[in-house]
C-alpha cells in the first residue's frame, strides 16, 4: 500500500516457485493486488497439485512448502483479493507445474481457453473429491514398501546400492521409509557445501559424485526423480560399467 501510494505499481509481477512458500497466502495475494497497475499482469509459477496426486509425489510435501495448489484453490484466493486468472501454462518443471497469469478483476484481459481446460482436468482428476485425498496415504505407503523391499533384496543378494542427490524430496522419502546407512551406505551430491555432511534423520553420509566411479555400485537410487534423465546422462560411464539406475516415485523403476 505504501508503494502504491507513492505511485510505484508494477506492469508485471513475476513469482516463480514462491507462491507455495508463503505462510499467509491470502495476505500475500492482497499485496500482489496492491502492487499491480490496473492493467498489469501477475505471473506465478508453482507445482501443480494435480500432478502431485497423479504421480504420487508425496516426497515433495516438506517444510518449505506451505501450500499445495490447484487452480480451483488459486482462483478462489485471487477472487478474494480482487484478482482473476486469465491464462495458464502447463510446464514440466518439478514434476509438473503451472504458470498462472492474473490481473485485476476489472482489467481488459480476456480469459483464454486453457483456464477452463485445466479446471476440467482437475475435476476429472478428482481434486474436488475428498476420497482422492483419503486414498493418497495408501499410495505413499506403496512407494515406501516397494523401496524397502528393493533395498532389502539387494542386501540379501550382496548387491550394493548408493544414492544420488541430497535433495529435500529425498530426505522426505528416506525418513518416511526409515532407510538408514545399513541399506543405503552413501549418497552423492555435486554441491560441495553438502559433501562431508550427513542427510538429516537418516545420517547417510554425503560424498562427492566421484565416489560412484570408485565404489561402482550395482544400483544408483536417484532421489531427485524430476532430474533423473539429467543424472543418468551425467553418469553414463557407470551404466557402461553395468550400474543400473533406480527411481522410487511414482513407483519403483529400474533402468
Amino acid at each position: 500500500r505504501r508503494l502504491a501510494g507513492e505511485g510505484r505499481q508494477a506492469d508485471l509481477i513475476a513469482g516463480n516457485n514462491v507462491y507455495a512458500h508463503v505462510p499467509d497466502i491470502n495476505d500475500f495475494t492482497r499485496g500482489l493486488a496492491a502492487a499491480l497497475k490496473p492493467e498489469g499482469t501477475i505471473t506465478l509459477e508453482f507445482p501443480h497439485l494435480l500432478r502431485l496426486i497423479q504421480n504420487n509425489q508425496f516426497d515433495t510435501v516438506y517444510h518449505e512448502h506451505f501450500s499445495y495448489l490447484s487452480i480451483h484453490a488459486v482462483r478462489r484466493i485471487f477472487e478474494a483479493a480482487g484478482l482473476r486468472i486469465y491464462d495458464i501454462e502447463e510446464l514440466p518443471t518439478h514434476g509438473g507445474s503451472v504458470r498462472v497469469y492474473g490481473c485485476h478483476t476489472a482489467a481488459a484481459m480476456e480469459q483464454r481457453p486453457d483456464v477452463e481446460r485445466v479446471l476440467r482436468l482437475e475435476v476429472e482428476g478428482g481434486l474436488l473429491d475428498l476420497s482422492t485425498y483419503q486414498a493418497f496415504q495408501a499410495r505413499a505407503d506403496r512407494v515406501k514398501n516397494e523401496l524397502l523391499a528393493f533395498l532389502l533384496e539387494q542386501k540379501r543378494q550382496g548387491k550394493t546400492v548408493a544414492a544420488y542427490g541430497a535433495a529435500a524430496k529425498g530426505n522426505t522419502l528416506l525418513n518416511y521409509a526409515g532407510v538408514k546407512p545399513d541399506l543405503l551406505p552413501f549418497v552423492c551430491d555435486a554441491a560441495a557445501a553438502k559433501q562431508g555432511k550427513y542427510l538429516p534423520g537418516s545420517h547417510i553420509p554425503i560424498l562427492a559424485p566421484q565416489a560412484l566411479a570408485v565404489q561402482r555400485p550395482d544400483y544408483v537410487l536417484i532421489l531427485p526423480w524430476n532430474i533423473a534423465a539429467e543424472v543418468r546422462e551425467q553418469n553414463r560411464h557407470l551404466a557402461d560399467q553395468g550400474t543400473r539406475f533406480v527411481t522410487a516415485v511414482p513407483q519403483l523403476e529400474i533402468m
